[in-house]
Order: C-alpha cells, then structure tokens, then sequence
C-alpha cells in the first residue's frame, strides 16, 4: 500500500495554515472592533469562520488522525503570534505618552513640538519633589521614535504610555494626503 502523501502531510500543513490564518485575522478584527471599524470588522469575521470552518471540516472527517490535531493546535498558537506581530506592525490609532521628569523638560517639550505633536504641559509635585508633567498625543508608528527621543532628553524621566481610542481636535500630524481625505468639506465647485 503506497505512503498517503497528501493524508498524512500536505492536508496538515493546509490545516496549520489555515490557522495561522484565521487566527491572525481574528486578532486583526478584535483589534478592529475595538477600534470602531464596524463595517471592516465583519468584513474580517467572515473569512475568519470561512477558514475555520474548513480546518474543522477537514478534522472531524478524519478524527482517528492524532497528528490534525497537533497541526490545529500548532496553527493556533503561531497564529496567535503572527497576528500580535501584524498588529504592531498596522499600528492603527492614537496613543497617549505622558512624561514625568525631575529635570527642566523645555528642551523636550520643544522637540515634540517641533516634532510636529501638540504638547500639554505643566509643573507638579511628585512624591521626590517638583517634577514637568506633559502630555501628547501621538500616532501609534510614531511610539518608538518618541520614546527614543524622551530617552535621548532624559533617560531617567519616567513615562508611561495608554492607547487612545479617538481624537478630537488638537494638533496633530498628518500626510498631505490624510489633509486631503479626512479633513474634505463641501463641495468643489457647482
């Protein structure tokens, strides 16, 4: 009896694929919803069940097939992973820094701003003694680069750092294109 190549290889692999799959678009779409896109959320439900459906179909035909399972499972978890790697890397949104330091924070402030973020900011007392407190908002790919720049003024300052589900007004750094699309009123012309 010759080996069932495609029984015992191929349809494993096509069931840890489609895991990865429909896990990481899982993870997409939960970001998603929290997020508020309810027209793309759905959208990403759909072929996420689609895809899990047919993994599930494939297993429950062939349920004395030990090794589906491990490929379900294994699909699963690096699925997981891939999806939280997506994730960072779409980065859509807003986040909040907020910077506590012990040390004059102009010169930060002016790098923020110069940055092109708005900046709120104002003198406090900590529990070591006066402290700058500031704030900005910021957009999620720009976290890295803002951080580098905190740690570059002060790498002692303490900061922490809070997704933000909306914005409204202030200022904000956008591509002439975002100008163009988001922020398009009326009517050209009659």
């Amino acid at each position: 009896m010759p080996f069932d190549y495609i029984g015992v290889i191929v349809v494993p692999i096509l069931i840890f694929c489609a895991r990865i799959c429909d896990v990481s678009i899982g993870t997409i779409r939960i970001i998603f919803v929290s997020k508020g896109y309810r027209y793309l959320a759905p959208l990403l439900g759909f072929f996420e069940v689609f895809i899990w459906l047919m993994a599930m179909t494939k297993i429950m035909q062939n349920l004395d097939r030990w090794y589906y399972y491990l490929a379900y499972c294994g699909g699963f978890a690096t699925g997981n992973f891939i999806g939280i790697m997506l994730e960072e890397k779409i980065a859509i949104g807003y986040a909040s820094i907020r910077v506590i330091s012990r040390i004059p924070a102009g010169d930060l402030i002016r790098q923020l701003q110069d940055a092109g973020h708005g900046v709120t900011y104002h003198s406090a007392e900590g529990s070591t003694g006066p402290v700058e407190v500031i704030y900005t908002i910021i957009k999620r790919t720009e976290v890295q680069a803002t951080i580098a720049m905190i740690n570059e003024f002060n790498p002692k300052a303490f900061f922490t750092i809070e997704e933000v589900k909306t914005v409204n007004e202030g200022i904000h750094r956008y591509t002439n294109y975002q100008k163009n699309v988001l922020f398009r009123r009326g009517r050209k012309g009659k």
